[in-house]
């Protein structure tokens, strides 16, 4: 099996660096393409990779195309590609915003594959949400999970309204954790804690809140409710939460991600 990445920024070097230990690869080494010289550079003194700086070189007979550039560089790159493609290849887009349809029409391409990958594939904690055009079997689906499943899980979805959807919750979700930990930091930094201590204090309790969500089947209203003894210091936190509707808040975030998802899919 032959696997081809197209674009080495972050969000494709994480799903190379995972995808290169596949055994779906077989003796072959996982293909990256990029344009950068530095990076192409780099890319070859690490060894995992088969490095190109020409599609002509690699894309032809790759099976498995990982498309991992900016949803604005996809139109020119498209044309790069279109000649060069065949009916049994598999597209597997990493990019926000631009659907199925849109990749089979530029692309001229029946086997489609949307992902919305995120960002703690980085150290193997991704969830990456996918859905397929009706061309790509059964098999072939499962190869592809099988390949996004080496930066942390993968989450089929029926339609990509879903995938829209679940950019509004996990493909930006970790920006509002990092949001409502520097929050946290910055309240402990007022309140005397050093920058360390204030790091510990932070990432710790989210740690540990995770895990306990993770290793139970109880809601986070419930560990809430355990938590939060009435008149005491939790409550008066949840109460100043809920003064200032801040569930509500987060909820509009969530969709407004949701919705900018959409409308980057009609821009195209």
């Amino acid at each position: 099996m032959k696997v081809l990445v197209i674009g080495a920024g972050n969000m494709g070097l994480t799903y190379a660096e995972g995808m290169s230990s596949s055994p779906l690869l077989s003796k072959h080494k996982l293909r990256i393409y990029d344009t950068d010289p530095k990076k192409i550079e780099t890319l070859r003194k690490d060894g995992r990779f088969d490095v190109y700086d020409n599609l002509e070189d690699c894309l032809p007979k790759s099976h498995i195309v990982f498309i991992a550039v900016k949803p604005y560089h996809s139109a020119s790159l498209f044309e790069q590609m279109k000649p060069m493609l065949s009916d049994h290849q598999i597209m597997v887009s990493l990019m926000a915003g631009v659907t199925i349809d849109t990749i089979k029409e530029q692309l001229e391409a029946k086997k489609v594959i949307r992902t919305m990958p995120n960002l703690p594939a980085q150290v193997g904690k991704g969830v990456t949400s996918y859905t397929e055009s009706g061309e790509v079997s059964k098999v072939e689906l499962i190869m592809v999970r099988n390949l996004l499943d080496t930066t942390g899980t993968s989450i089929h979805v029926s339609t990509e309204n879903f995938i829209d959807a679940s950019t509004g919750i996990s493909g930006s979700g970790p920006a509002y954790v990092f949001y409502f930990m520097q929050s946290m930091l910055e309240a402990a930094l007022q309140m005397g804690f050093s920058d360390y201590d204030s790091k510990v204090l932070v990432s710790s309790t989210f740690e540990g809140a995770i895990a306990l969500f993770n290793e139970n089947d109880i809601s986070p209203k419930s560990w809430i409710d355990k938590v939060a003894s009435k008149g005491g210091t939790t409550q008066a936190a949840i109460d100043s939460m809920e003064d200032n509707n801040i569930k509500t808040l987060i909820k509009d975030a969530a969709y407004a991600a949701f919705d900018r998802a959409v409308e980057l899919g009609k821009e195209k």
